[in-house]
């Protein structure tokens, strides 16, 4: 049995009004990629797609084309990026939309609500974040829970929709700051029930499965998923935080860590556990939208990226079938370099080692 793996997808890729507004006419990821520089030497940017081109989602040629290559190469589906603020207010909805209206591509999706407001810098190439909200994440109450459940329902009953324990799959960004988040499940699965559906299977994020797992699962989520970018960074001690935080001060360089110190700790033991889904990191490098505030990995080679497959793999095999299931993380974030796409410096080859350690991870010892 070979796991399945959801790539997260980011629907940044076609201009929209209030982005046009903010940042500049035609404003979309690529924006921020084509302005992105090197920034010590060693440094690889900016990054340039190859296969796929600098493409535009409001095109269905693009969207198959993505779907086609990542099936082609072992990956189970697409986890769209959801971002609705308010009842009244949504952003980057028109690739899903288009996908869900057209039934094309014919490949699994899924929906990560990222419930977090965005600021004047959120997206562009300036630095660190502005305070100036842009777009706030506010919650209506119960009412607005049915109105966003019901604007769902179609995606929910659709048979590309992903699903576990037969429910479809819906992930929350940040359910810490969503006070009334066990109302909202609990409406939610009273909602699916009465609609058809045998509830909802709600996947958390996590940074500490430790410290936020028993929380989450008590306000009603079914999963965590597992983030561990900033693990080797939490593991130093205090006195090597200074010094590193002096030095990127003095020369103004990124906070910079290497690929291969940093995957070690990208899973974990908890990992094992039936409630909970390790992540699946190419890479990371978010210099193109925040310059030299930015934080990245540095030195991911294909090779690397397959040990690290591996040994996701070996963890997520120690579950039963129906829970041998990672994320990806991610398809197509070129703004924070975590993307598995073609490049023209890498072609097709962190795609081919996923591949390969889709296989090879699950057959080993």
């Amino acid at each position: 049995m070979i796991p399945k793996v959801i790539a997260f997808y980011l629907p940044q890729f076609h201009p929209t009004i209030n982005n046009n507004k903010w940042y500049g006419e035609g404003f979309t990821e690529w924006t921020n990629l084509c302005k992105a520089k090197k920034l010590f030497p060693g440094h690889k940017q900016p990054n340039i797609p190859a296969d796929l081109g600098f493409y535009d989602l409001r095109l269905p040629e693009t969207r198959k084309a993505q779907a086609d290559l990542a099936k082609k190469h072992g990956i189970h589906g697409f986890c769209y990026y959801h971002y609705r603020f308010n009842s009244e207010y949504r952003e980057l909805d028109l690739p899903f939309n288009e996908v869900l209206k057209s039934g094309e591509p014919n490949f699994p999706f899924m929906l990560c609500w990222v419930n977090e407001s965005w600021y004047k810098k959120y997206w562009s190439y300036k630095g660190n974040y502005s305070k100036k909200i842009l777009a706030e994440q506010i919650y209506e109450g119960i009412e607005d829970y049915k109105r966003h459940f019901f604007e769902l329902l179609p995606a929910f009953i659709d048979t590309r929709y992903i699903r576990i324990d037969d429910k479809p799959v819906f992930l929350i960004y940040k359910p810490l700051e969503f006070a009334d988040v066990n109302l909202f499940i609990s409406c939610w699965q009273d909602l699916a029930k009465k609609n058809g559906l045998n509830g909802i299977f709600f996947i958390s994020r996590t940074t500490n499965v430790s410290k936020e797992k028993d929380l989450l699962i008590s306000k009603g989520f079914s999963a965590v998923y597992t983030v561990r970018l900033g693990e080797t960074w939490a593991r130093k001690k205090l006195y090597e935080k200074i010094f590193m935080k002096t030095i990127r001060a003095i020369i103004r360089i990124p906070h910079i860590i290497s690929y291969s110190k940093a995957a070690k700790y990208f899973v974990g033991k908890e990992d094992e556990q039936y409630d909970v889904f390790p992540t699946i990191i190419p890479n990371f490098d978010h210099t193109p939208r925040s310059g030299r505030g930015g934080v990245m990995l540095f030195n991911s080679t294909p090779q690397k990226f397959y040990k690290h497959m591996i040994n996701v793999m070996r963890t997520v095999k120690k579950k039963p079938v129906e829970r041998q299931i990672a994320f990806l993380l991610a398809w197509n974030e070129w703004g924070e370099g975590n993307y598995m796409e073609p490049d023209i410096r890498w072609g097709k080859r962190y795609l081919e080692y996923f591949q390969k350690g889709l296989s090879s991870g699950i057959n080993s010892n």
